[in-house]
């Protein structure tokens, strides 16, 4: 009976010990896109904080594909010792267990670290479409049924699931035209083939200030300081109709609660010196701290929200 008293208590001091000296080694942030774009971008703002706070390095690997669940997948099998971490994305963690029936991870595989930024969206159309706010463009869409075809980056990505959420708000019909990414998308709405694109303000920003396309609403509660004259949905009389993305840190379930203490503290100083927060908004986000458990508070309403929409609008990944 001593003998193994003294084997736990062995065992108790050791893991005390690791514990306080996380990190011994560098950290990675696994990112589930390629480089570029808001998920990318997040991940490697918050690299910097951390390496500076933990005095360990923290190396960003893209590991890009199947919507996201490629990146998933290998973080949900990885050891949970606080040195592999997930830049996710709040489609792919809210959307992703609705849209794929053979997902390799699922809501209990992860365990929530820290917000890291959002990120709005805006609403563009072609300038040939007569409508300069939402309700023009609800009224135009009621009157012309299944005339506006609007871009979306995929199946299941924001623009689709939040277009379908704009049309079961409005009961408007509109025509879903999926592309391999955002980049051939805004190049059909430049054209006209297609009339509308919700998109991240970053991608389509000079091609607004050029007049090529027009913007007619941030989806949002705050306007976008790069748009600063375009009104929000929520001031249009459309509350419900937010899509701000959101970019959060999570550990492999089972990770030791003190190693996510830690990293968790070190973003939320990290995000809120006015550098990260100017680098942040330059590059079209907003860095915004959320502690592990208002966190996954997020999560559930988001999967309970979007889960819901996918369904009614019965989407399915391809």
């Amino acid at each position: 009976m001593i003998k193994l008293l003294v084997i736990a208590l062995s065992a108790f001091f050791m893991q005390g010990a690791a514990a306080q000296d996380f990190p011994t080694r560098p950290i990675t942030i696994v990112v589930p896109v390629p480089p570029g774009g808001i998920v990318d971008m997040a991940a490697r703002l918050a690299s910097e904080p951390l390496t500076q706070a933990l005095n360990q390095s923290v190396v960003v690997d893209n590991r890009a594909g199947a919507s996201g669940n490629i990146a998933y997948g290998y973080v949900a099998q990885a050891a949970p010792d606080g040195y592999t971490l997930l830049a996710s994305y709040s489609m792919y963690h809210a959307g992703n267990p609705s849209l794929f029936s053979d997902l390799r991870w699922n809501a209990e595989s992860f365990t929530p670290v820290a917000m890291l930024a959002v990120a709005p969206h805006v609403v563009v159309v072609h300038p040939s479409l007569p409508v300069h706010t939402l309700k023009e463009l609800i009224a135009y869409a009621k009157a012309h049924p299944g005339e506006i075809n609007y871009a979306s980056q995929g199946s299941g990505s924001v623009p689709h699931v939040g277009t379908e959420l704009l049309k079961q708000m409005t009961s408007t019909d509109m025509v879903h035209v999926p592309y391999k990414g955002s980049g051939p998308a805004i190049q059909d709405v430049l054209s006209g083939r297609v009339q509308l694109f919700i998109t991240t303000p970053p991608s389509i920003i000079g091609h607004v200030q050029q007049g090529k396309l027009r913007a007619i609403a941030v989806a949002s509660g705050s306007r976008h300081p790069m748009l600063p004259d375009v009104p929000t949905s929520v001031e249009q009389g459309f509350p419900d109709f937010e899509l701000d993305a959101w970019v959060s840190l999570f550990a492999p379930a089972g990770t030791p609660p003190d190693a996510i203490k830690r990293i968790s503290q070190a973003l939320e100083a990290g995000l809120a010196t006015p550098e990260t927060i100017q680098k942040a908004r330059a590059a079209g986000i907003e860095a915004r701290y959320q502690s592990p458990e208002a966190l996954g508070k997020t999560v559930r309403a988001d999967t309970e929200h979007w889960s819901t929409v996918i369904r009614s609008a019965g989407i399915v990944a391809n």
